[in-house]
């Protein structure tokens, strides 16, 4: 009986210990933030990368459980609908797909596919409480799942308790902004994908073919890009306009052009 008492308290010893230790190690993980207060929010003065780069990086298409997402353009007004979640602070303190650092008390949020800093207001369809988030990560990795808020987001929302809920989401701004008024419709134009459909040694010809084909089922424009190939020049069209790689992919499908293919913008 007394080994067995012996034995009980050394297993409870070392549970206490392992838990000491890996909550140890865990909370370095963690940056040191302000406790969670209801009216917290983002200072004005915190500044939100729109880099060029930062956007070219974050609309490539990538890869994540054997599925592959095409990040894509939205306009101001756009809406979708679907199952929010939300994620805290398991991921407190470290890296955003923008490269910020992931803060449980912020107003953001991650999304698939929106181009980042895109400014959503979100409606939980049970209570119809809103918020407005910014994008600044990628997921939820979930079918269903449309968007997954930031711990702050959420506990406006009415979401925290239950985990998720149904929520409509409309597009009001970019680049961290919201737009105000009465604004007409805009598009983020951050595709990074052209399709070739011709090349030319004489500038001429090549300036004939991108007039010929200036608009292609009145969204693709023509353009003509002058390079060096075995020491002379040559001029590539190229049609623009392409949202993701996916659609630029569907566009070459339909086999109007002839070898056509793929570059880079």
């Amino acid at each position: 009986m007394k080994k067995l008492l012996y034995l009980k308290s050394i297993s409870y010893v070392l549970i206490i210990s392992f838990l000491v230790i890996f909550t140890g190690c865990s909370s370095k993980n963690y940056r040191a933030y302000p406790k969670y207060n209801k009216n917290f929010t983002t200072p004005k003065n915190v500044k939100i990368n729109n880099s060029s780069s930062m956007h070219r990086a974050t609309m490539r298409p990538y890869r994540v459980g054997g599925k592959t997402y095409y990040p894509t353009t939205v306009s101001i007004g756009d809406t979708f609908s679907g199952v929010a979640s939300w994620y805290g602070k398991d991921f407190h303190g470290k890296r955003t797909s923008n490269g910020e650092f992931y803060n449980m008390y912020d107003m953001t949020a991650a999304h698939k596919t929106l181009p980042m800093n895109t400014m959503l207001r979100v409606t939980n369809l049970n209570n119809s409480r809103s918020a407005v988030v910014r994008i600044n990560d990628r997921g939820p990795f979930v079918k269903t799942r449309i968007i997954d808020l930031s711990y702050a987001a959420a506990s406006k929302l009415g979401v925290v308790a239950k985990g998720t809920a149904p929520v409509r989401i409309k597009v009001i701004g970019f680049g961290g902004l919201v737009t105000r008024g009465k604004a007409k419709i805009e598009t983020v134009r951050l595709s990074s994908y052209m399709v070739q459909i011709g090349a030319f040694r004489k500038s001429n010809g090549a300036k004939r073919y991108a007039r010929r084909y200036a608009l292609v089922l009145d969204r693709y424009n023509s353009v003509v890009k002058k390079y060096m190939l075995d020491n002379a020049p040559i001029y590539r069209v190229y049609l623009s306009g392409f949202k993701s790689e996916n659609e630029a992919r569907d566009f070459i499908a339909k086999g109007m052009f002839a070898g056509a293919f793929i570059v880079g913008n």
